[in-house]
C-alpha cells in the first residue's frame, strides 16, 4: 500500500517516530549508548519483557555483510515453513521496509495498529534482527537470550564511535554475545578474531569460523545476492538457521556440514533472496528511447574502505555483462552470420565505445573520501572501466526523520561544502591518474555539464545543488545522446540509494 499523505493517521505515526530519533551527530563522543538502559525501561512500560523472552532469536553483528545474513537467513526459513519476522535497517524508501513479516514489508494499516502497541507483533516463529551501529550498545542489544548470534565480515568503519582499531570494533561487535548461546562468525584479520575469541570464552561462547558456501551446493542455481563476497554471508546464514533449527527442535530440516546436500528449502531460500540497495540494477522507466536500458543505475550501499572495493569489483562485472546482453539482444535475425561471428565483430565497437560510466556519489562527513574514493578508482580501473563523469549531490532525506517530512524544506539554504571536497579529491585522483585512462573524447565532449543546472563544474565532476537536477542532467543527455548508454553507479551512502530508488521508483 502506498504511503499516506500529508496529514494522515500513516504520517502522524511517522512524525511520533521521528520525535524519537536523537540529532546528535554520530561523532558525538557522548553519543556512546548512555541512553541503551532506558530500552529496559520502555520494555517494562509495554509489558513485553515475557514476550521477547521467549522468541526465538537469530542475532547479527558485523561491519559488512551483515544485512545480507539476516535477509538468507530469513529466506532460508521462510522456505523451511517457518512464520519469519525480520528486522533490518536502514530502510531506503519507507520505514516499513524494517519490519518483513514472512518476506514482505508490514502493511500500514499494521503498522499503525503495532506501532502503538506491538504487543502480536512478537508472536512469530523466529525473529532475526540486524544490528543497526556496533552491538553492545545497540537497540537490538535489549534481546537477552538469543538462540544463536552471528558476527559477519569486520573492517573500519562508524570509527568515531566504535574505535580506531579492528580490536575495539570486534569488542564492540561481540557485545551481543550472551552467556553459553553458541555463535558464529566468517574468517577475520587476526587483530579482530583473537578478541572475537576472547569475548566468546569471558561468556562460555561456542564461537565457530565459517567458511564460505560452496556454489557447488546450490545445484547449478546462483544466490539471489549478486556478488563473491555474498558467499561468505551466505556461509554464515546457513551456519545461523541449522543451528537455530536443532536448538529449536526442528532437526529434521537441519543442515550438518560442508560434505553434505543442502536441503531443498536453504537452496530455495538463497537463490530467491532479496534486498534493496545492495549489487541492485534498475533501468529509468521514465526514458523514452529506442531500446531500453539507455540509462541503467547500479545501486549499492557500499560506505567503508572494504564495502568500496567489493563494491567497484561488482560494478565492473555487472557493466561488461550487460553490455555483452545488449549486443545479443540486438543481433540481425537472418542467418547471413553466425551469432559467435557477430558478436565477436560488434562487441567493442557498440558495447564499449557507446557506453558512458557515471559516478553518482555522497557519504557522510564522518568518512573519508580520501579512502573511498581511491579504492574505487583503482578496483574498476584494474577491471578496465573509467568514469567519464562524477556527480556529487547533498541527499535528499535527513537522517533524523522518517517519512516525508525527512525531506528538507525547499527554501533552505544547501550547504554544499561537502560535496565541493569530494569534488577537489576526486579531480586530484583524476590528475593523478590521468596517464592511465582509456578516455574516449567523443563521449567526453557530449557530457559536458551547462553551468546553468549545476553549481560547480570540473574537467571529470559536477557538483549539483540536488539530487533531483542530477537526475534530470542524466535524463536530459541520454535524450540528446541516442549513441550513449549511461551506466550510473550509485554508491557511498545507503541513504543516497534511496533517495535515488524513490525517484526512479515513483
Amino acid at each position: 500500500m502506498a504511503e499516506g499523505g500529508k496529514g494522515s493517521p500513516y504520517e502522524e505515526a511517522l512524525d511520533a517516530l521521528s520525535s524519537l530519533i536523537t540529532k546528535r551527530s554520530r561523532a558525538d563522543k557522548s553519543n556512546k549508548g548512555d541512553r541503551f538502559d532506558v530500552l529496559f525501561d520502555y520494555l517494562k512500560m509495554l509489558d513485553l519483557e515475557d514476550a521477547i523472552s521467549q522468541m526465538k532469536i537469530i542475532h547479527v553483528a558485523g561491519t559488512k555483510g551483515k544485512g545480507s545474513t539476516c535477509t538468507f537467513a530469513e529466506s532460508i526459513l521462510r522456505n523451511c515453513g517457518f512464520h519469519t519476522g525480520l528486522f533490518t535497517s536502514p530502510h531506503l524508501i519507507d520505514v516499513r521496509e524494517r519490519f518483513r513479516l514472512d518476506g514482505v514489508d508490514i502493511c500500514e494499516e499494521k503498522f499503525l495498529a503495532y506501532f502503538w502497541y506491538c504487543f502480536d507483533r512478537l508472536k512469530v516463529d523466529v525473529a532475526i534482527l540486524e544490528v543497526g551501529l556496533g552491538g553492545k550498545f545497540d537497540a537490538t542489544n535489549v534481546v537477552q537470550a538469543p538462540v544463536v548470534c552471528g558476527i559477519s565480515s569486520l573492517g573500519y568503519d562508524h570509527m568515531e564511535i566504535l574505535g580506531n582499531t579492528l580490536g575495539e570494533i570486534a569488542g564492540e561487535k561481540a557485545g551481543i554475545f550472551k552467556h553459553g548461546v553458541p555463535a558464529f562468525t566468517v574468517p577475520q584479520p587476526d587483530e579482530a578474531m583473537s578478541v572475537l575469541e576472547e569475548k566468546a570464552s569471558q561468556l562460555d561462547v561456542h564461537l565457530q569460523v565459517v567458511p564460505p558456501l560452496d556454489d557447488n551446493l546450490l545445484n547449478g542455481q546462483k544466490l539471489g545476492l549478486v556478488g563473491d563476497h555474498q558467499y561468505l554471508n551466505a556461509g554464515l546464514a546457513v551456519a545461523l538457521c541449522s543451528t537455530w533449527l536443532q536448538k529449536t527442535g526442528h532437526s529434521e530440516v537441519s543442515y550438518l556440514g560442508q560434505t553434505n546436500p543442502l536441503p531443498e528449502q536453504f537452496i530455495e531460500g538463497l537463490t530467491t533472496a532479496s534486498l534493496q540497495g545492495r549489487a541492485q540494477i534498475v533501468s529509468d522507466p521514465y526514458i523514452d528511447t529506442e531500446r531500453t536500458g539507455d540509462l541503467v543505475f547500479y545501486f549499492d550501499g557500499a560506505h567503508s574502505p572494504e564495502s568500496m572495493e567489493v563494491c567497484a569489483k561488482w560494478f565492473s562485472l555487472a557493466i561488461k555483462e550487460d553490455s555483452q546482453q545488449q549486443i545479443l539482444n540486438y543481433q540481425p535475425q537472418d542467418n547471413s552470420q553466425s551469432s559467435h561471428e557477430w558478436v565477436q565483430r560488434h562487441l567493442d565497437k557498440t558495447a564499449e565505445k557507446n557506453s558512458a560510466q557515471i559516478l553518482l556519489f555522497n557519504c557522510m562527513t564522518v568518512r573519508d573520501p580520501n579512502v573511498l574514493l581511491p579504492r574505487l578508482l583503482k578496483t574498476c580501473a584494474i577491471h578496465g572501466v573509467h568514469f567519464k563523469k562524477a556527480l556529487f549531490v547533498p541527499n535528499v532525506s535527513v537522517y533524523y526523520k522518517v517519512g516525508s517530512h525527512s525531506l528538507p524544506p525547499t527554501d533552505s539554504q544547501v550547504d554544499l561544502s561537502w560535496q565541493f571536497t569530494l569534488q577537489r579529491v576526486w579531480e586530484n585522483l583524476m590528475q593523478t591518474n590521468k596517464g592511465g585512462e582509456d578516455k574516449s573524447a567523443d563521449v567526453d565532449e557530449d557530457l559536458k555539464v551547462d553551468t546553468a543546472i549545476c553549481v560547480r563544474n570540473g574537467e571529470n565532476s559536477a557538483v549539483f545543488d540536488s539530487l533531483q537536477l542530477a537526475i534530470k542532467w542524466l535524463r536530459d543527455s541520454v535524450q540528446q545522446n541516442k549513441s550513449i548508454r549511461f551506466q550510473v553507479l550509485v554508491t557511498g551512502s545507503l541513504h543516497l540509494v534511496g533517495d535515488v530508488l524513490r525517484i526512479v521508483k515513483k
